[in-house]
C-alpha cells in the first residue's frame, strides 16, 4: 500500500493518539493502590464491553460513569467515582510519539479525528495533541459509537462536502473491536497502530472476537510519520 494515493487520515483517538489506559490508572490508583494496574485495565475492558452493548448511542466517555461502576464492583473499589474519572479527562496524556507525528502528517494529510467521545472531552483531547485537526467527528455527532459502521458513513459524508472521495481516505486505529473491522466493513484501508504489541490480553480495549488483517500494520505512530515522508 502506497501512503501517498491517500490524502486523508481518519483517526482513531483514545488509545491511538492518547493514553487512555495511564489516564485511567492515574485517576484510579489513589482509589486502590493495592490493585495491579493490569487488573484494572482488563476489568475496565469488560464493563465497557457490557456497556458498549447496553448503549451503543452514548459517546464513550459518557459511559465512564456506568463503566466505573461495573470495574468497582468487580474490583471492590469505592463507589460513586465515575464522575472523577470523567473529570479527568483534560488530564489524560498523550502518547510520547504523538504530537509530533500528527503534526508532521499534517504537513501531506487531511488529519481528522473520528473518535467515540462527546464533543467535551474531544476538545480537550485536540488541546493535548496540539491542535492538529482539519475537522473533529464525535460520537455525539454521529449519534452512535464505533464499532457502528453509521460513523464511518457520518465521517465520509462530512469529508465529501470538501472534495474527498472515500478511496481518498486511510483510517488509523489501535482498537481491533472498535475500528479496525469496522472501517475494513466500511470499505475504507485501514492502518492499525498495535499499541500493546507484545502484551498479553487487549488492556483496557475490549477484546475483539475477530482480528482483522488490516492493510498497515505498525507498532507506532512514529513509524506511520516515517513512511509518510518517504513515500513523499
Amino acid at each position: 500500500m502506497n501512503l501517498a494515493d491517500h490524502r486523508v487520515l481518519t483517526f482513531d483517538v483514545v488509545g491511538t493518539l492518547v493514553d487512555f489506559e495511564q489516564g485511567i490508572l492515574d485517576a484510579v490508583r489513589p482509589l486502590a493502590p493495592a490493585v495491579p494496574g493490569a487488573d484494572v485495565l482488563a476489568a475496565f475492558g469488560r464493563a465497557e464491553d457490557r456497556q458498549q452493548r447496553l448503549t451503543p448511542e452514548l459517546p464513550f466517555t459518557q459511559m465512564l460513569e456506568p463503566v466505573y461502576e461495573r470495574m468497582a464492583g468487580e474490583l471492590g473499589l469505592p463507589p460513586g467515582q465515575g464522575p472523577a474519572l470523567r473529570a479527568s479527562i483534560p488530564r489524560w496524556p498523550a502518547f510520547p510519539d504523538a504530537v509530533t507525528a500528527l503534526r508532521a502528517l499534517r504537513t501531506r494529510f487531511r488529519l481528522v479525528a473520528l473518535t467515540n467521545a462527546d464533543n467535551w472531552a474531544a476538545g480537550h483531547f485536540a488541546t493535548t495533541l496540539g491542535e492538529p485537526f482539519d475537522d473533529i467527528v464525535t460520537a455525539e455527532d454521529a449519534g452512535v459509537n464505533k464499532p457502528d459502521l453509521r460513523v464511518f458513513a457520518y465521517c465520509l459524508g462530512r469529508q465529501s462536502v470538501h472534495g474527498y472521495r472515500r478511496a481518498d481516505h486511510l483510517h488509523v486505529a489501535q482498537s481491533q473491536y472498535h475500528d479496525i473491522g469496522a472501517a475494513r466493513a466500511a470499505d475504507l484501508r485501514v492502518c492499525w497502530i498495535e499499541r500493546g504489541h507484545g502484551r498479553p490480553g487487549s488492556g483496557a480495549t475490549p477484546e475483539a472476537t475477530v482480528v482483522t488483517t488490516p492493510d498497515l500494520h505498525l507498532r507506532s505512530l512514529a513509524e506511520l510519520s516515517a513512511l509518510a515522508a518517504a513515500a513523499r
